[in-house]
C-alpha cells in the first residue's frame, strides 16, 4: 500500500511549503502527491513541474468526464505531462475507456488511469437520486466495465474495495477519505488506515488529517507506521 498526500490547500505557497517538508523528511519513494482539481486550475502545468523536479511520483485528480474525443484528448496532454497516475469518471463509459486503454498502450506509457465509482461524499440516498440503484450495485456495474475497458482500477471508498478485487485482482483501488478518526467532514464513506491496509487498498489518499494538523511530519509518520502493522 502506499501513501499520496492530497494538497488542497489554499495556495500554491502552502502546498510547496509542505512538499519539501515531505521532501526533507521522508524518501520520495514512500510517498506520492495529489495534485487535485483545485490546485491545477489555479496553478496549472507549472506546479506539477515543481514537484516532479523535488522527485516525486504525481497523482493528477481531474476526474475527467466527457465525450470519448475529449476525453482522450486530455488524457494524452496528461500522458506528455509525464504525471505517474490521473483520474477519469467510470460513467463516461465503456467506448471512452477503452480508447484511453488503446491510446496508452500505443503510447507505452507507463501513467496509469483509474477511474472512479462512487464518490465518497456520496451516501446511499445520494447515490441513488443521481444513478437509481445502491453503491454497491452502482460500483459492481461500473467496475465490471472498467476491467472490460483495460482500464488500471477505480478509486472507491474502503466499502467497495473488496467487491472491485472480487471482480479482479489486477484492478487497482486508490482509497480516498481516509482519516485517523471519526468526522463529521463532506466525506460520507470513511475509514482510517489500519482497515485500509487489512481490507487490501492498494494506494491510500489523505489531505485534510495531515494538513490541517500542527505536527503534520508526525502525523504523516503515523500513517506510514499503521500502513506496516
Amino acid at each position: 500500500m502506499k501513501l499520496c498526500i492530497a494538497l488542497d490547500m489554499p495556495s500554491m505557497q502552502e502546498n510547496l511549503k509542505l512538499a519539501k517538508e515531505v521532501r526533507e523528511h521522508f524518501s520520495n519513494e514512500e510517498i506520492w502527491l495529489k495534485v487535485g482539481l483545485r490546485s491545477f486550475v489555479r496553478d496549472g502545468r507549472d506546479f506539477v513541474r515543481i514537484l516532479q523536479d523535488l522527485g516525486f511520483r504525481i497523482f493528477l485528480d481531474l476526474k475527467i468526464y466527457d465525450i470519448p474525443n475529449t476525453m482522450l484528448d486530455c488524457v494524452y496532454e496528461c500522458h506528455k505531462l509525464g504525471v505517474d497516475m490521473m483520474t477519469i469518471h467510470a460513467s463516461c463509459g465503456k467506448e471512452a475507456m477503452r480508447s484511453i486503454a488503446k491510446l496508452l498502450r500505443k503510447e507505452s506509457s507507463d501513467m496509469r488511469v483509474v477511474a472512479v465509482s462512487a464518490l465518497t461524499s456520496f451516501d446511499e440516498d445520494g447515490f441513488r437520486e443521481i444513478y437509481n440503484t445502491s453503491i454497491q450495485h452502482g460500483v459492481n456495474s461500473l467496475a465490471n466495465i472498467v476491467y472490460e475497458s483495460g482500464i488500471d482500477g477505480l478509486v472507491c471508498s474502503i466499502d467497495e474495495v473488496l467487491l472491485i478485487k472480487s471482480i479482479s485482482n489486477t484492478l487497482f483501488t486508490v482509497t480516498p477519505g481516509i482519516r485517523l478518526e471519526s468526522s463529521s467532514d463532506d466525506q460520507k464513506r470513511t475509514a482510517n488506515v489500519k482497515v485500509a491496509k487489512k481490507i487490501g487498498s492498494d494506494f491510500i489518499v489523505v489531505g485534510r488529517p495531515i494538513y490541517n494538523a500542527i505536527d503534520k511530519v508526525g502525523v504523516i509518520k503515523q500513517i506510514l507506521n499503521d500502513m506496516k502493522l
